[in-house]
């Protein structure tokens, strides 16, 4: 009995690996429909809700230069992006720029103590379940996309950007 136990463990052993990583690949490499965005491509749609619980669909926004940025509070480059996201919706919110900031799922109390501590205005969305999170295919935070009046994406900035780099690209996104 004992000599063919061993190679039932093995067995055992080698499907609970396989099966592991095949959950394990998936979930990481997961985007939705499959697509994860790239320039020149179409960013994934999605539904959130905003602070006040106002849903907002990606599609709502069709025909407009929009700037989406996945951000948290826990991130120091993501903290300092934010007013300077709000400088360029104050600039530029009448030329039709909108600006969705999706909050990596903290909680209501950090993100809206957040908010009022930054005073900002541009719609700040929750991925509570880190489904859009994982459409878009984030690794890491900040990253903001850049998407042009017809839909495509004009840049992927994975990172922290200065002043000048949002500047840069949302006069170039207001020039298409």
């Amino acid at each position: 009995m004992k000599a063919s136990r061993k190679p039932v463990q093995i067995v055992i052993l080698l499907a609970v690996l396989i099966i592991g990583g095949y959950a394990i690949g998936t979930t990481l490499f997961a985007a939705g429909d499959g697509q994860i965005p790239k320039v020149g491509g179409k960013p994934a749609d999605f539904k959130l809700v905003d602070l006040q619980g106002n849903v907002h669909a990606l599609s709502d926004y069709k025909g407009k230069p929009i700037v989406i940025n996945f951000w948290g509070s826990f991130c120091p480059p993501c903290v300092q992006e934010m007013p300077e996201f709000e400088q360029q919706y104050q600039k530029w919110k009448d030329k039709g720029l909108v600006i969705l900031a999706i909050n990596l799922s903290e909680d209501t109390l950090t993100v809206n103590n957040f908010v009022r501590q930054f005073d900002l205005h541009y719609p700040i969305l929750r991925d509570v379940n880190r489904k859009t999170e994982h459409s878009y295919g984030l690794r890491s935070y900040p990253t903001t996309f850049f998407v042009k009046p017809d839909g495509s994406i004009m840049d992927i900035m994975v990172g922290g950007m200065s002043q000048s780099d949002i500047d840069e690209r949302v006069e170039r996104l207001l020039s298409l």
